[in-house]
């Protein structure tokens, strides 16, 4: 496994809360039809610029607001991965783990700016602004999380446990 990944930065702020990220009003549609929604009210090219592979980066409070699981089942669609913040609330962060997006906490996440090409050693707790020729700590991640989220998330993770009869 890759220890280290590599991105172009999407930068918001703080307090970017589930009801942008998942507008309430397009809830009940289906979720590629949802997501064409995801963060339009900050950012309403999101959903058709954001590239797999690019990374997200917000400061403070990502996901706070309902425990909605379709806020990170968006970004998931949107092909979102990553999301590295100063913090998160507890319950984005869970959900965003259990389907497969690596939530990394940093909190010098104000020191990166949009468009920044970083790359992240999760392993070592270190980001690399290649950019701005600047190195940040950041949470290690475990590698049994790092199985997981690799695996797509925890009903991936868990299936495949099974199937191989490791638990």
């Amino acid at each position: 496994m890759n220890r280290i990944i590599k991105g172009r930065v999407w930068k918001y702020g703080s307090n970017i809360n589930t009801d942008i990220i998942s507008p309430p009003q397009y809830m009940e549609l289906k979720t590629e039809d949802a997501a064409k929604y995801c963060m339009s009210t900050i950012d309403p090219s999101f959903s058709t610029k954001f590239k797999k592979g690019d990374i997200l980066i917000a400061e403070d409070n990502f996901g706070s607001g309902s425990s909605r699981e379709t806020a990170p089942l968006m970004l998931k669609h949107l092909g979102v991965d990553i999301i590295i913040a100063k913090s998160f609330a507890r319950i984005f962060y869970r959900n965003a783990t259990n389907l497969g997006i690596l939530a990394i906490e940093c909190p010098e996440t104000d020191k990166i700016q949009d468009e920044d090409e970083i790359s992240i050693n999760y392993t070592e707790g270190e980001i690399i602004n290649k950019t701005r020729n600047q190195v940040y700590k950041c949470d290690k991640i475990p590698l049994h999380i790092m199985d997981l989220i690799s695996s797509g998330g925890l009903m991936s993770y868990l299936r495949d446990r099974v199937k191989d009869k490791r638990i």
